[in-house]
C-alpha cells in the first residue's frame, strides 16, 4: 500500500491508497519541532495495523524544518520502502509557466497534476489552507501561476489579537448575512467576505483562461467546506486533491 503524506502549515495529512482506491486518511497538527522518531510515533499511531503494509510512500512539506526531519524519518524508519519526496528537481510531467520553477511549492505542483487528471479542462484550484491558494492550470496540464491571500484562520486570529474589543468565534455559518451580534457579525464578515474574495479572483483568473475554453474549478483544503455552500464560483469539492497528486507523482517516478 501507498502512504502518502501531504506536511503543511498547520497540518499533516497521511492518506493510505491500495492500489487506486483511498482506504483511510488522517490529520495531525503541524509541529515544526517535531524530531524524526516523534513524527514517526506518531504517524504509526494513526496508522494502526496499517503501518506495516506500507510498500511506497510519497511525500512532500511545505515547512523546511519538518522537511528535514521527514527525510530522517524515512530513511530511519522505512529503510527498504520505495519512496518519492516530491520538491523542485522531481520529475512530474507538469510545466510549470512562471518566472522562477523553484519557488513553486510542492502541493501547488501536486494539486496541478492530480486536477488535470481529474478533467480535461483548463483548471482552476482553490485551496484553503493556512493561505487561500488560488491556482490557475491549463487544458494541457500546464501550471501558470495563481494568487495568494491569507487564510481564514490566520486572519480571525489576526483580527483578534489586533481588536481589543473582538474574540476568536467559531467558523459556522451566522443566522443572517446582517448580524444581530458581534458573534455574528464576525461569522458573517468571515464566511461571506471570504466566499467573495474566491469568487473575485476566480472570476478575474477565468476571463484570463479565455482562451482555454471552459475552466472547471476545484476546491481543496482543510478549511474548504465552510466556504462551499456560500461560493458562486466552485464547481467541485476534491478534499483529497493533494493525496491524489502524491500518488500520481508516485506512479510517475516509477515509470
Amino acid at each position: 500500500m501507498l502512504l502518502a503524506i501531504d506536511v503543511g502549515n498547520t497540518n499533516i495529512v497521511l492518506g493510505l491508497y491500495a492500489g487506486t482506491e483511498l482506504i483511510g486518511d488522517w490529520r495531525m497538527r503541524t509541529d515544526a519541532q517535531m524530531t524524526a522518531d516523534e513524527l514517526a510515533l506518531t504517524m504509526r499511531g494513526l496508522l494502526g495495523t496499517h503501518a506495516d503494509a506500507v510498500t511506497g510512500i510519497s511525500a512532500l512539506s511545505t515547512v523546511p524544518a519538518v522537511l528535514r526531519e521527514l527525510r530522517v524519518m524515512l530513511a530511519r524508519y522505512y529503510p527498504r520502502v520505495p519512496k518519492v519526496v516530491v520538491e523542485p528537481g522531481v520529475r512530474t510531467g507538469v510545466p510549470l509557466l512562471v518566472d522562477n520553477p523553484r519557488e513553486v511549492g510542492a502541493d501547488r505542483l501536486v494539486n496541478t497534476l492530480a486536477a488535470h487528471h481529474l478533467h480535461p479542462t483548463a483548471c482552476v484550484v482553490v485551496d484553503f489552507g493556512t493561505s487561500t491558494n488560488v491556482d490557475a492550470i491549463s487544458a494541457k496540464g500546464e501550471f501558470l501561476g495563481g494568487a495568494f491571500a491569507p487564510g481564514i484562520e490566520i486572519s480571525v486570529d489576526a483580527l483578534a489579537s489586533r481588536a481589543a474589543q473582538l474574540r476568536k468565534v467559531e467558523l459556522a455559518a451566522p443566522r443572517s448575512v446582517i448580524g444581530k451580534n458581534t458573534v455574528e457579525c464576525l461569522q458573517s464578515g468571515i464566511l461571506y467576505g471570504f466566499a467573495g474574495q474566491v469568487d473575485g479572483l476566480v472570476r478575474r483568473i477565468v476571463k484570463e483562461l479565455s482562451s482555454e475554453g471552459r475552466v472547471t474549478v476545484l476546491a481543496t483544503g482543510g478549511l474548504a467546506p465552510l466556504v462551499l455552500k456560500e461560493s458562486e464560483t466552485i464547481t467541485e469539492h476534491v478534499p483529497d486533491l493533494t493525496l491524489l497528486g502524491l500518488r500520481l507523482a508516485y506512479e510517475r517516478q516509477l515509470r
